[in-house]
């Protein structure tokens, strides 16, 4: 005669516990072999809908074998990290983000360990501890990326990280710069940069691609820029030349009359020699990096009485603002630059040289009425380029 207190069908079966619970046990379908549940149940139906849920979920092949999570999330974090095909500096902020604010905390854990409400944790520690929320939203981002892995690879159903909004965060508004604050600044920094503070307002190019910058991607006849590279630099210190990260960062980028005789002056006497020859370089002869910058931007800043929170990538900010004026479309704008976006690069390849020409004829002219009221009664103070 059956036991009243378990009852058996092919694929498995559900029995009552002595504390009065009750446990599903199920063929596991590595082993062949009865497994019992992870958890257990109030009641005899609560436990054979379970079984019956397992019985479909290994029919569909949707089954997840339990034991599988318990691999150390430390290990398995490191193999991730090491067998993607990276670019070097985004593998160093990853590495910098798994070994200061992920695996202090969760690498001993098993990745089935890894729930939701331990990331939640772990992610206000970090804030409460005053890590800044920027460095909070890409330690978050590296350790979905990962877990969204351990789901491909069948060791956990779904991925814990599922805090809305935690992937983001809200950009303070930055300054916005007067074509008089732009040029004040641009005559008080030392001469040797006064073309890269132009370039940037005027092209809007990233501090990377600037640097990258060499004689022969600038054509002062045509009035453009040529972006065919960007310089990247590790924390180690080493400088290194990658491509753009999308078709949309290769791009030509006009820039107004205005700033020609500036260019000019610099290819003069601040350019490396040869075609080749980097268009900025240090007092010493060395690349231009944030470091040999950095000094006389900030004592500019002060001699132009500029505010003291303005950064030089609030330059760009102005180009950006200054060309939206001047008439130039979102999709325009996007293209101008260089939007790592499917559908910039799209539009990029349909954009004809005379548009974006037009856009910055536009903004010199603007440039200039603006100069022109600022200007002293004799006309002195109007002049782009600078002798030393």
């Amino acid at each position: 005669m059956a036991n009243k207190k378990n009852s058996r069908r092919r694929f498995g079966a559900v029995r009552q516990l002595p504390s009065g619970r009750w446990q599903v046990r199920y063929r596991d379908p590595l082993t062949g072999a009865l497994r019992p549940d992870e958890k257990t149940y109030d009641t005899k139906t609560d436990a054979e809908v379970r079984l019956s849920q397992l019985e479909a979920d290994i029919t569909r092949e949707k089954w997840v074998d339990p034991d599988a999570g318990k691999v150390n999330f430390g290990e398995y974090a490191t193999r991730w990290l090491k067998e993607r095909r990276l670019e070097e500096t985004t593998r160093e902020r990853y590495e910098t983000a798994l070994r200061l604010h992920i695996l202090p905390t969760l690498g001993p854990r098993f990745i089935m360990q890894i729930t939701p409400a331990r990331v939640r944790a772990w992610r206000t520690r970090l804030l409460d501890s005053g890590v800044g929320e920027p460095t909070v939203v890409k330690a978050y981002q590296v350790l979905r990326a990962i877990m969204n892995t351990a789901v491909d690879d069948e060791l956990i159903k779904r991925n814990p990280c599922r805090i809305k909004g935690a992937d983001t965060y809200d950009v303070p508004e930055r300054p916005v710069l007067s074509v008089t604050e732009v040029f004040a600044v641009a005559g008080a920094i030392t001469p040797r940069w006064r073309a890269l503070v132009l370039i940037a307002a005027f092209t809007t190019l990233r501090f990377g691609e600037l640097a990258a910058l060499r004689r022969r991607d600038v054509d002062l006849e045509a009035r453009v820029l040529r972006v065919r590279r960007n310089q990247a630099e590790l924390y180690s210190g080493r400088l290194y030349d990658k491509a753009p990260k999308s078709r949309a960062g290769f791009r030509p980028v006009a820039f107004p009359a205005s700033i020609v005789d500036a260019l000019r002056h610099h290819l003069e006497h601040y350019t490396g020699q040869g075609p080749n020859g980097h268009m900025f370089i240090g007092p010493r002869g060395g690349l231009l990096r944030r470091s040999n910058f950095r000094d006389d931007w900030v004592a500019a800043k002060v001699k132009a009485g500029l505010p003291e929170d303005v950064h030089f990538h609030d330059v760009r900010h102005f180009g950006n603002e200054l060309a939206a004026r001047s008439g130039a479309s979102t999709r325009e704008l996007m293209i101008r630059m260089g939007h790592s976006t499917a559908r910039a690069a799209l539009i990029y390849q349909h954009m004809t040289d005379g548009r974006d020409r037009s856009i910055a004829d536009r903004m010199g002219e603007m440039v200039q009425r603006e100069l022109e009221k600022e200007a002293p009664p004799d006309g002195s103070g109007t002049d782009v380029a600078q002798e030393d």
